[in-house]
């Protein structure tokens, strides 16, 4: 059984008892959404924090390495998020289904719009009233990220802005007409912000891996990245060093966003109507903020979060589009989650035949394909390399000892369990994923692989090299197999066959990964020495691009 950050505890009778939440950690799950991922991990960042049990709560992004160091045994990390549900009423009810709109919500809108027109709320000067105001709610409107189809409540923002960060709340309508709500003070009760329906623990578990990854010691690190062939500086191998510089970077990028829009998001949320946000965010009669809990993270899985953590210090480091970071963010957070899968399951399937010469330190390979799928060998190397991954999760959530205490289910309660092990948190959830960001085609039918877009190319450039960094294309190949098991060429190819359990493979021609340096040579990160050395570069410092 895998032990646990921080340890907490099984509890009974609970998903803990899937033998694939023991496996990954409390929780990974398939129906949270790639954006929601990178909103929840920020969402814990961003909130005061407390290790359970403690009086006074932290506001920095990341805790103290004191804390890390002493965290004690049975505490789990909390953290206080805020709801911000007139925010969200404000921006989003207009464009809500006309049937999601209770009608305390209307009424509760209609009460907003109206207090915001009084002179001291709102002062356009010369410009019309109702004008400013619809202004507003297409600005904020226009920072939706995901829930266009959900009741207005469940959908969520961009995480441009702090104070755009916010909690789930679900409306429990069918509650709420069988008692007959019919104004916003009695309707506040229905919405329940502790369900974890669309944020459901992932970006939380994330969050966990890299607190996991700044505990270990300097020398631990340093072994691992030796034999993995990474050359970290010496602050990435330096846990405090490390700390404080994602700290400072996630702090940038959670302060690029103008000013002005934090503060008009918090004059719409609280500035009008201070009333709903002390309902929400606080317990209940009382002026103590609500806290929720987080789950849990294997303690061996800190490699993960090591790389996890270097990743988002580089995107945050990066000179990019403050929109492309977000979208590169939430790339990173799904990566996360699939290199999680497989590097777990690498570590506890019982595949005696299965060979592991030449697929990096992750224990695992993912063997890409052309995305044109014009080289029929190489498509089916990996296709069946998909396969193999699959069956390696499959595999690994069988080990005997997860399934301890399961004889006690009923056949019906086995049958529930043993089915969302596989389609919500096994190999199903790893399908699922890659699929949302293009690493798996198709979306429906068989033939699955693995390919690149442009924009997971763009992404593993900036994630595996620093700013600035040129490296040539074979070490640049290294990288990506360092980083994620990905593998692209010839000799890469025939250890997958191997690793997927097929034969070795040795008369693919040598020309199985021209379809890269053609994608990265078409996104200006390839520079061509001569005909048989080239350097991949992360241009993204804010420098010139020069050759």
């Amino acid at each position: 059984m895998p032990e646990q950050f921080p340890l907490i505890g099984l509890r009974q009778n609970t998903l803990d008892r899937n033998p694939a939440i023991r496996l990954f950690g409390r929780r990974l799950f398939v129906d949270q959404t790639v954006p929601e991922l990178l909103l929840e991990f920020l969402l814990v960042a961003v909130s005061k924090k407390r290790i359970a049990g403690e009086e006074s709560p932290f506001s920095t992004i990341l805790p103290e390495m004191n804390r890390l160091h002493s965290w004690p045994t049975g505490c789990g990390l909390e953290y206080s998020p805020k709801v911000r549900l007139n925010l969200k009423l404000f921006a989003f009810l207009g464009a809500s289904k006309l049937d999601t709109r209770h009608e305390s919500h209307r009424q509760h809108y209609r009460a907003l719009i109206r207090d915001m027109r009084s002179p001291e709320k709102l002062n356009p000067g010369s410009l019309d009233e109702d004008e400013v105001l619809k202004t507003l709610e297409n600005l904020f409107l226009g920072f939706q990220s995901v829930g266009g189809q959900r009741t207005w409540c469940a959908a969520s923002f961009l995480p441009i802005s702090r104070q755009l960060i916010a909690d789930e709340s679900i409306w429990r309508e069918t509650a709420a007409r069988a008692k007959g709500v019919e104004n916003w003070e009695s309707a506040l009760e229905y919405f329940s912000h502790t369900q974890q329906v669309f944020l459901a623990r992932s970006g939380a578990l994330l969050y966990l891996q890299v607190c996991n990854a700044l505990r270990q010691d300097q020398a631990d690190i340093q072994s691992w990245a030796d034999a993995a062939s990474l050359s970290l500086t010496q602050r990435e191998s330096s846990p405090s060093e490390l700390l404080a510089a994602l700290e400072r970077a996630l702090e940038s990028v959670l302060d690029s966003c103008p000013e002005t829009v934090g503060r008009l998001a918090d004059f719409l949320d609280t500035g009008v109507d201070s009333e709903t946000a002390k309902q929400t965010d606080f317990q209940a009669g009382t002026d103590k903020p609500r806290f929720a809990s987080c789950g849990w993270c294997p303690a061996e899985s800190w490699p993960e979060g090591l790389l996890f953590a270097i990743e988002l210090l580089r995107l945050c480091e990066a000179v990019i589009d403050p929109i492309e970071r977000l979208e590169m963010l939430e790339i990173a957070c799904a990566m996360q989650v699939l290199r999680s899968l497989c590097a777990q399951s690498a570590r506890y399937a019982q595949r005696s035949a299965q060979r592991t010469d030449g697929i990096g330190s992750l224990g695992y390979v993912w063997a890409i394909s052309d995305p044109a799928g014009d080289q029929t060998v190489v498509k089916q190397i990996s296709r069946r390399n998909v396969n193999a991954v699959q069956r390696l999760i499959f595999d690994a959530v069988r080990h005997p000892d997860l399934h301890k205490g399961l004889n006690t289910l009923s056949p019906k309660e086995l049958k529930n369990v043993i089915n969302d092990m596989d389609k919500r948190y096994g190999h199903k959830l790893f399908l699922t994923v890659a699929k949302r960001i293009g690493l798996i085609v198709p979306k429906r039918g068989a033939g699955t692989r693995f390919v690149f877009n442009d924009r997971l190319l763009r992404f593993l450039v900036l994630s595996v090299l620093r700013p600035g960094e040129r490296v040539t294309y074979e070490s640049f190949k290294k990288l990506l197999l360092a980083h994620y098991g990905i593998t692209v060429d010839d000799e890469g190819f025939a250890s997958s066959c191997e690793w997927s359990g097929t034969s070795r493979l040795t008369t693919l021609g040598g020309k199985t990964d021209e379809w890269l340096t053609e994608m990265l040579e078409a996104s200006g990160v390839l520079i061509r020495l001569s005909d048989s050395c080239s350097l991949v570069l992360n241009p993204f410092d804010g420098g010139e691009v020069s050759e």
